[in-house]
């Protein structure tokens, strides 16, 4: 049955001018020298280490504009970051994975639909980077639950690509382990994991390895949504579709043509990605794609899915109602030669 909850957001302090977002982590990043006396921005590095967990809080400036990721901007001749304009990682806390499990466990608890999501971020962002997108995304959301991200050794930069490559690859293993903890141990009834770019890679070859050795985990994810993957389309079709179709309730595919990020994936690959619907939409049984193609207004139209408010509006409708596409007003069905995917309409 659909449930109808209120978006919850942290209260903006008033003396400080922002809200105060805690979200949780794990991550296979190497961990910088003297890391607690580094800014939190540098305590996480682009080079291997081994599967650690803990808490990040991250600022919400009281104008937050939804879908935007505020930073210093030289034309506003701002210089350093400032958690009452800005989104900011002020803190992390590493923690021992029973204390982290621990810490996930109580927000589920204190949440009205006992709800988590795990967001897995893309090629070139950094662990700051990905912290504050998560608090963003949370935010945004209105989300009633605990935020965690899982953040592997991207290289946080545009040349990086083929090092993030090899580095999704191997964190793979990492990032199944992280969902069994929180499949077996969240004690989250709704369970929401969340792939972007090249983060769907490692995402949807962990959920494919669990549900060949863990088949009690079937449909154990509530909502599993990737969001323009950088994956390649023949492969997603042959062999990843069927086993996400076995792991979650449901499973939501957002793709569109206008995303450059992903035309310059295919030229370097030579084949068409899943996510990028110029050459046709990748249509699968068991899953729901969605052409954003209408709604993209970033410059790379590759992070839309929380920079555009009508995407941010579907997927927060999608994970508080539960309403399978059809009932979604925003949605728009569309019948093609591999059956029906769904157009996502651009809304005042």
């Amino acid at each position: 049955m659909a449930t109808t909850a209120v978006p919850v957001r942290p209260s903006i302090d008033p003396k400080k001018n922002y809200a105060r977002v805690r979200v949780f982590y794990g991550t296979d990043r190497a961990m910088a020298a003297n890391a607690p006396k580094r800014p939190p921005s540098e305590r996480y590095l682009g080079g291997r280490g081994a599967l650690t967990y803990g808490i990040a809080d991250v600022s919400i400036p009281r104008g937050h504009v939804a879908g935007e990721l505020e930073a210093p901007s030289w034309l506003k001749l701002e210089f350093r970051e400032d958690p009452a304009r800005h989104v900011v990682l002020l803190s992390t806390v590493p923690q021992t994975r029973d204390a982290f499990l621990q810490g996930v466990r109580a927000r589920v608890a204190a949440s009205k639909g006992r709800s988590a999501f795990v967001f897995v971020h893309g090629y070139n962002v950094s662990f700051a980077d990905a912290a504050r997108r998560t608090a963003q995304m949370s935010y945004d959301l209105g989300f009633d639950g605990a935020p965690v991200f899982y953040s592997w050794p991207s290289q946080a930069s545009l040349s990086g690509y083929t090092v993030d490559e090899a580095n999704i690859e191997w964190a793979t293993s990492h990032i199944k382990r992280f969902l069994i903890d929180m499949a077996d141990r969240s004690g989250a009834d709704n369970l929401v994991v969340v792939g972007h770019s090249m983060g769907s890679r490692g995402l949807t070859r962990a959920i494919a390895a669990l549900m060949q050795e863990r088949p009690d985990l079937r449909g154990r994810f509530r909502e599993v949504i990737l969001a323009a993957p950088d994956i390649d389309a023949d492969v997603f079709r042959s062999d990843i579709a069927p086993a996400l179709a076995k792991a979650g309730r449901r499973v939501t595919l957002y793709a569109s043509s206008k995303d450059l990020a992903l035309r310059a994936s295919k030229e370097v690959h030579g084949y068409p990605r899943a996510g990028d619907t110029e050459g046709g939409v990748v249509i699968v049984p068991g899953i729901d794609t969605i052409d954003a193609s209408a709604v993209d207004d970033s410059i790379l139209a590759h992070s839309y899915f929380v920079e555009s408010i009508p995407v941010i509006r579907d997927i927060a409708m999608m994970i508080r109602t539960r309403l399978a596409p059809q009932r979604r007003p925003s949605l728009q069905a569309v019948n093609a030669n591999g059956g029906v995917y769904w157009r996502l309409a651009q809304q005042p």
